[in-house]
């Protein structure tokens, strides 16, 4: 009866269980240690984004014999070059525009009043019933209610954005040893182990950074295409705040398939305002868009390395916004790809592990 599997994977799940019911019951002594990862959590995340956009360019020119000081110089001029001319171009036409949104506010929300007010006098010849006095109530109490409680944990809200910014001046010291030592992280990792066992974890790094190249650089470049082909298209019809719209969009659509109707929402307000008939091409081309993205540009840039079926990627993004906000939301499907890749690896190694941890095999040289 020991040799069976059912009989293995219950002891295992029964002490995963009694692991995780003792380490509530000292918690207290891991605070610190939450403390610390919650400190360096997004410097570390956003250094390793920045990392896998880069390191193309870092690996490109190391190919072709420059050395790694000045792979590394040529990285930081490249951002450089790049925050300039965003700081040059594009951020003055955005901070105009969200000006310009702004002082508009209350002439947008009265015809936002004006349009509800048009519809609930027409509500009679509406085929369904609805009642738009509820509803436009509650949506009035829910602003509201938003507004107040931004007032009222206004300095909070101070302490956080002060809290960001000294996180993220952290940023680019993570983000120089990344690209300085990264070809260290694996050999340091996997030196205390031998055997099936370092197979194991050589493998599942080597997954791991798979994913996350795939998820990082081909959703990047797939949103900025995008965002490109957005700002096209509402600045061919006219719309208003067409490069705010499109920025906005690049950086909805990094969430996949739940991303993009997200950052329709407000270009779809906007028009109705502007226009109804706006309304129309914005929809026409806002259909467009997802249609050359999903079939042309997402398979040519990502593949099917993922393989995430929508269905997984919405409840997965879903139940991170409910657990963990926005951030949650962001980190959702790279987290969940990674968890597949170790699992895969687990199930894949699972009659080798289950023998030893530590027998000797000799272990193929990578590269990584």
């Amino acid at each position: 009866m020991l040799n069976k599997i059912w009989f293995q994977s219950g002891v295992a799940l029964i002490m995963t269980l009694i692991i995780i019911y003792m380490t509530v019951k000292v918690q207290y002594i891991f605070v610190p240690f939450f403390k610390i990862i919650a400190t360096i959590f997004v410097p570390v995340l956003l250094a390793g984004v920045l990392f896998y956009i880069t390191i193309p360019i870092q690996e490109y020119l190391e190919r072709h014999s420059a050395p790694r000081w000045l792979s590394m110089t040529s990285v930081f001029l490249i951002i450089a070059i790049v925050i300039t001319v965003l700081s040059i171009s594009v951020i003055p036409v955005i901070t105009e525009q969200v000006q310009n949104l702004i002082t508009r506010g209350p002439l947008i929300q009265r015809e936002i009043q004006s349009f509800m007010n048009t519809v609930i006098n027409q509500r009679d010849r509406l085929p369904f019933e609805v009642n738009l006095d509820e509803i436009t109530n509650q949506v009035f109490e829910t602003g509201s209610t938003m507004f107040s409680s931004v007032i009222a944990n206004a300095f909070k809200i101070i302490m956080s954005t002060v809290s960001i910014v000294i996180s993220l001046i952290l940023v680019p010291f993570f983000f120089i040893f990344m690209l300085k030592d990264h070809e260290k992280f694996v050999p340091t990792i996997t030196r205390p182990f031998t055997g099936r066992f370092k197979l194991f974890l050589l493998d599942t790094i080597k997954d791991i950074d798979k994913t996350l190249r795939a998820f990082i650089q081909g959703q990047m470049l797939v949103s900025f295409i995008l965002c490109i082909i957005l700002f096209i298209g509402y600045r061919i019809i006219g719309l208003d705040y067409a490069l705010l719209l499109a920025v906005f969009a690049l950086f909805m659509n990094v969430v996949p398939f739940v991303g993009p109707w997200v950052a329709f929402l407000p270009a779809a307000i906007l028009s109705l305002i502007q226009d109804p008939i706006m309304f129309i091409w914005v929809s026409l081309i806002t259909l467009a868009a997802q249609q050359i993205e999903s079939n042309i540009i997402t398979p040519n840039v990502m593949g099917q390395q993922l393989a995430l079926h929508p269905l997984t990627v919405i409840t997965i993004v879903l139940a991170a916004g409910n657990i963990a906000g926005f951030l949650g939301i962001l980190i959702a499907i790279p987290t969940y790809a990674v968890i597949k890749s170790i699992v895969q690896n687990i199930w894949r190694y699972r009659r080798d592990l289950s023998q030893t941890l530590i027998s000797d095999v000799k272990v193929p040289k990578q590269k990584y």
